[in-house]
């Protein structure tokens, strides 16, 4: 077989640079688009912001200028001040340089109480020592220990978790400070110094379990409290049953009447289980909504939100110097193409992202007005065929971007769902029966929780045929525990 050559004419789809691109913000999230605009910013010189407050601020300039210019030619008479105001305005200027602290303007002894703390004494800097472990620490150095003792409450704030509860048995913890240095150290001096560090704020860390830590908590009420004695019983007595919610069993074992273990079960409820919560407070995420949607006169309006990302433009005293021939001309047109085809990408985005929100809406119209409960079924599907783009572009758009509504703040993949059949043949979207479910829920009786089997018994009558382990998935991704679990008194 000889080689040849063949020549073949034929089409073939081919993906620019351009449409790379324009896919690739596409699919961004507003957080991660901001850094892909500031890159661009940094690295591109023929780019710019768009200041919308450009003429603002020149005519406030303005302003300063004639108010500056009436105090000079004004005569007006000094008012007199306090040598305490004198000295506040000689020593602080109008202008603080960026790395200013308030340290540096004012010094110690300034206030109105007149108090100076000492240098030498710790002050707990809640802003940089946001841990559990951060602020134990903090408190240990304010406790006098013995050098054996210090690096004994080392070993436990270390096994100590986020939610204030030990990691490590005794044995464990013995086992790890054990050395040459302390080889003397013997288990209750391990137990001793764990309760030191529990009456550390917050009471309760470093238990070994939950009803160390309930007890510990008792343990600070006065004695003349109603029902601590009771309380105290049902956490040494009755912590199982407690967890389990077998109250019946509980009455009868600890031949309490239902309005005493009630009030027992009352007091236990301000008892803190997770003590460490409290310091390891989660961050909140925080989202930037793409689009906004409200009411004006009677319609929904879809727009995008203009702080979402800045506007950018075109730098024209850096175009113009790409005009010629050299070098450098050649640079400023690369670098001109490329900013062109950032802000198309970018327009193109908006236009995308703003065709499918108003599809969104218009087949949502139900739930803008009535809520959840209105939510119709739609898949990407729907969306791809209204607005004549392919399903896959429909996804790119809806993942990760966010639609700000009267309703709260959703993302788009929020307003898709399945559909279940109803008995009069239409359609219903399991989010409007997630909505339904979370209803039921909080009307049922606390004392006689609604089961699985009961809300489908329920949703029926409603028309609405859904299986018993479908409402158990729903339950489940709506974080609502078994009917066992949400069986209470109180």
């Amino acid at each position: 077989m000889k080689p040849s050559l063949q020549l073949k004419l034929g089409q073939q789809l081919a993906m620019t640079p351009q449409l790379q691109q324009a896919i690739r913000l596409l699919q961004l999230s507003t957080l991660d688009l901001q850094q892909e605009i500031q890159e661009a910013l940094d690295s591109n010189p023929l780019l710019d912001v768009e200041d919308a407050h450009d003429e603002i601020n020149s005519q406030e300039e303005k302003a300063e200028a004639l108010k500056e210019a009436t105090a000079d030619v004004a005569d007006t008479e000094p008012e007199p001040q306090d040598s305490s105001e004198m000295i506040e305005k000689s020593e602080i200027s109008n202008e603080l340089e960026i790395d200013t602290t308030w340290d540096d303007v004012y010094s110690a002894n300034t206030g109105s109480t007149g108090i100076s703390l000492d240098e030498d004494t710790p002050v707990y800097q809640g802003e940089t020592t946001q841990t559990l472990q951060d602020y134990l620490l903090w408190q240990l150095d304010l406790t006098p220990f013995s050098e054996t003792d210090r690096a004994i409450a080392l070993a436990i704030i270390d096994a100590i978790d986020d939610y204030g509860y030990m990691t490590l048995s005794l044995e464990d913890i013995l086992e790890s400070v054990k050395s040459e240095e302390y080889d003397d150290i013997e288990l209750d001096e391990i137990e001793a110094v764990r309760k030191r560090i529990q009456q550390f704020d917050p009471l309760g860390v470093a238990s070994l379990n939950l009803q160390d830590c309930l007890l510990l908590q008792l343990a600070t009420y006065p004695s003349d409290t109603p029902w601590l004695n009771e309380a105290k019983r049902l956490l040494i007595d009755h912590i199982d049953q407690l967890g389990n919610r077998d109250y019946k069993l509980i009455q009868k074992e600890a031949k309490l009447k239902e309005d005493e273990l009630r009030a027992a079960l009352q007091l236990i409820q301000e008892l803190n289980p997770r003590p460490g919560n409290d310091i390891n407070a989660e961050h909140a995420e925080y989202v930037i909504p793409d689009v906004s949607v409200f009411k004006d006169r009677g319609k929904w309006v879809v727009t995008i939100n203009p702080d979402s990302m800045p506007r950018l433009k075109i730098n024209q005293q850096y175009a113009e110097l790409g005009r010629g021939n050299g070098a450098d001309s050649n640079y400023i047109r690369t670098n001109l193409q490329e900013a062109k085809w950032l802000i198309k990408s970018l327009e193109s985005r908006n236009e995308t992202l703003l065709k499918v929100a108003k599809c969104i809406v218009e087949h949502q119209h139900d739930f803008f007005e009535y809520g959840e409960e209105a939510m119709k079924p739609m898949v990407l599907n729907d969306v791809a065929l209204a607005v004549d783009m392919h399903e896959s572009t429909i996804s790119r758009v809806t993942t990760q971007k966010f639609m700000h509504t009267p309703r709260g703040i959703f993302e788009l993949k929020y307003f898709f769902s399945s559909h279940v059949s109803t008995d009069n043949g239409g359609e219903c979207s399991s989010t409007a029966i997630r909505a339904l479910i979370k209803k039921l829920v909080a009307a049922e009786n606390p004392a006689k929780p609604l089961s699985d089997s009961k809300i489908a018994t329920l949703l029926a009558d409603q028309g609405i045929q859904v299986a018993r382990r479908t409402i158990a998935k729903y339950r489940e991704s709506l974080g609502i525990s078994p009917s066992s679990q949400r069986k209470r008194l109180l």
